[in-house]
């Protein structure tokens, strides 16, 4: 029995040496696929691609493909704004805001763009500048769009809970300052 161990062992260890006539880690070649698939030599859109991996909660591959977007079409207003969704999505609040503010610097009817603006806006407690742009947004889509308009009602209620009220007891008094300036002062 011994014997029949050890000859299996030696051929084992003799088909494991077989020479090859390529590396192994170069070989990328695996099965062949079935008659009739499609080949595809070029790469996937990396908007596609990011819009998907987006949909599937992967933020950060997300970024990786929009930003390969870049090669193809460049820093338009599309991509701008999907790498600040994507950024938004990962909290980096910033670095969103910044494109989706180039975003809308570049197409200021970008409805979709306004509307992340103002969702990153909110996240960053900047409540009077994010219902500005959600209503930019709600003016933009006809009011068409359920969502940006129940941003915009949590942007102004956020607003309103936030803003300095001034009691109504309180009396202002313009004072002439002379050259027709004028100072407003309260009693």
């Amino acid at each position: 029995m011994r014997t029949v161990y050890a000859v299996l062992g030696l051929f084992l260890s003799i088909a494991a040496c077989e020479p090859t006539d390529r590396p192994l880690a170069n070989s990328r070649e695996g099965v062949a696929p079935p008659p009739g698939t499609a080949r595809i030599t070029e790469a996937v859109d990396g908007l596609i691609v990011g819009h998907r991996l987006m949909a599937a909660g992967e933020y950060d591959l997300a970024l990786t493909a929009y930003t390969r977007a870049v090669q193809d079409h460049g820093l338009n207003v599309d991509v701008l704004s999907a790498i600040g969704s994507a950024n938004m999505r990962l909290g980096r609040l910033n670095q969103a805001e910044k494109f989706l503010l180039r975003a809308v610097e570049k197409d200021p009817d970008f409805v979709a763009a306004w509307n992340n603006l103002g969702v990153v806006q909110i996240n960053s407690q900047q409540f009077i500048k994010a219902r500005a742009s959600f209503q930019r947004a709600f003016a933009l889509d006809n009011g068409n769009s359920e969502q940006i308009r129940e941003n915009l009602i949590l942007a102004i209620q956020l607003a309103e809970a936030n803003s300095a009220e001034i009691p109504e007891d309180f009396n202002f008094m313009l004072v002439r300052r002379g050259d027709g300036r004028y100072l407003l002062l309260g009693q």
